[in-house]
């Protein structure tokens, strides 16, 4: 008799990867060490009219799923009602078959909501009115959602100017869940947009409250954010590149770059690169001082389709997996750092799979152990953050480095009922273990292996972050 669709043993093929899930996995708490949740509605604790606004606004994974299923784009960004979107997506469901939004969709439903029903466009009004009717419970607001799903600690994705008063609020409520700012400082470095460029440092000088003329003042005022947001509990920065810019350069070349560029002028392509690579290095150094993690997240071709840039904007839905040369450029950058014992805490997401072998034996050379998988090969990420893709990425993790000191899971996502994403990651990594232990490579030790899946789904990122409470954190501002 087969088993109901999303039962308590769903992607757990084995009764040994059954019991490391039920007994060891499920339980843990959450630590979402990266991801892009707004932190004004956590802030606000914020309540949302309906599902649609909870779960379809922003979410550029079902935007791409709708157009390609023939859904105008009124319905996914544009003025068409909420039930008119929520409707043109459960339509769309259906279609979605071995595409992870088909599990993904369905766990959320189960998980926040309590319904196993399967979407589609039958079921569509009756599901839409339920969610409706229990999202008008206290139960739904945001922070009530992130205690559902067992979070213990989120951090968010933030600019240096950002001014961070919504984390000072949600520390002064005295809120029982870490919210974290994490330092992503990319605009800061985006000097191939001139204009851009420009503006952005009118808003830095504002942020830090001085004038920048010179390369010095702009590391200062980055500076003294970053210490800012050290201040504020952050712990990690965070960088959204092609790919590693290692280019060699001279402080008085940077400069003058700087220079060129602070009074409108044009660079020259080489001239980017080797203002992007100081910049790495110097924000990295920043980094190592202070005892962070940076984050870089690699390999993304963004905003290919340059007309509908242009209508919506970016982080619509867009974007592919790029072929880009990783492995020299990120070896020269990271083997410069560890030449100067500058080299901090570091997690490389990689986002094309042909690369997976090469950050896997990278993250090798520069493990040095003064700390326990002081470089990370991190979770798939974007458009691998599905079966096949954590499989992959796990499989390469095992066979060249130690996934017993892997960090694990985070959503990287803009919504707040993404978190059965780690449910997803817990449950395929069991799989893979209990079917080692069927198959006899591993041995029977469930105590042992146990204790590894919690590891990575919880104790090794405590263990690895140290995260203190942030109201503790904003005391000392």
């Amino acid at each position: 008799m087969k088993k109901p669709f999303l039962n308590e043993d769903f992607l757990l093929q084995t009764n040994t990867a059954q019991q490391l899930y039920h007994e060891f996995a499920k339980s843990m708490p959450i630590i979402d060490y990266h991801c892009h949740l707004p932190p004004d509605q956590i802030a606000a604790d914020k309540r949302f009219e309906n599902v649609t606004q909870l779960w379809l606004y922003g979410d550029h994974y079902k935007w791409r799923a709708m157009r390609t299923n023939g859904i105008d784009e009124r319905f996914c960004t544009g003025d068409a009602s909420d039930w008119e979107k929520f409707q043109k997506w459960a339509e769309t469901v259906p279609y979605t078959l071995r595409n992870p939004l088909y599990h993904w969709t369905h766990l959320e439903l189960q998980r926040y909501f309590g319904i196993t029903e399967v979407l589609n466009a039958k079921s569509a009004r009756r599901i839409y009115d339920e969610c409706n009717e229990k999202i008008q419970s206290p139960d739904f607001s945001v922070r009530n959602l992130l205690r559902r799903m067992n979070v213990e600690t989120v951090c968010t994705t933030d600019d240096p100017v950002d001014s961070l008063e919504h984390h000072r609020k949600i520390a002064d409520d005295g809120f029982d869940i870490n919210v974290l700012p994490a330092f992503r400082p990319d605009k800061a470095m985006a000097v191939e947009d001139v204009p851009a460029f420009v503006r952005y440092i009118t808003r830095l000088e504002e942020a830090a409250n001085t004038s920048i003329s010179t390369f010095r003042n702009f590391m200062a005022a980055l500076r003294q954010r970053h210490d800012y947001f050290a201040q504020m509990g952050g712990q990690l920065s965070d960088h959204g590149l092609e790919q590693i810019y290692a280019g060699s350069f001279t402080e008085a070349e940077v400069q003058a770059i700087f220079d060129k560029a602070r009074s409108g002028q044009a660079l020259k392509g080489a001239e980017v690169l080797t203002f992007k690579s100081a910049m790495l290095v110097y924000l990295a150094e920043m980094d190592w001082e202070k005892g962070w993690t940076q984050q870089f997240h690699l390999g993304a071709l963004r905003n290919n389709n340059t007309r509908m840039l242009q209508q919506l904007g970016p982080d619509t839905g867009w974007d592919s997996i790029g072929d880009f040369e990783q492995g020299r450029s990120l070896s020269q950058f990271l083997n410069r750092l560890d030449t100067g014992n500058k080299l901090a805490k570091t997690i490389l997401y990689n986002l094309n799979p042909a690369d997976n072998e090469v950050i896997a034996t990278m993250i090798g050379n520069f493990n040095d152990g003064s700390v326990a998988g002081k470089i990370q090969f991190g979770s798939g990420w974007w458009f691998l953050d599905q079966k096949d893709g954590m499989e992959r990425q796990i499989n390469a993790l095992s066979n060249m480095g130690l996934l017993s000191r892997f960090v694990g899971m985070l959503t990287d996502s803009r919504s707040f009922l993404s978190y059965p994403r780690h449910e997803y990651f817990r449950r395929i990594l069991c799989n893979l273990f209990g079917n080692d232990v069927e198959n006899g490579e591993l041995p029977d030790d469930i105590e042992w292996i146990g204790q590894v899946v919690q590891d990575i789904c919880y104790n090794n990122a405590k263990a690895y972050f140290g995260f203190s409470s942030v109201s503790e954190s904003v005391a000392q501002v």
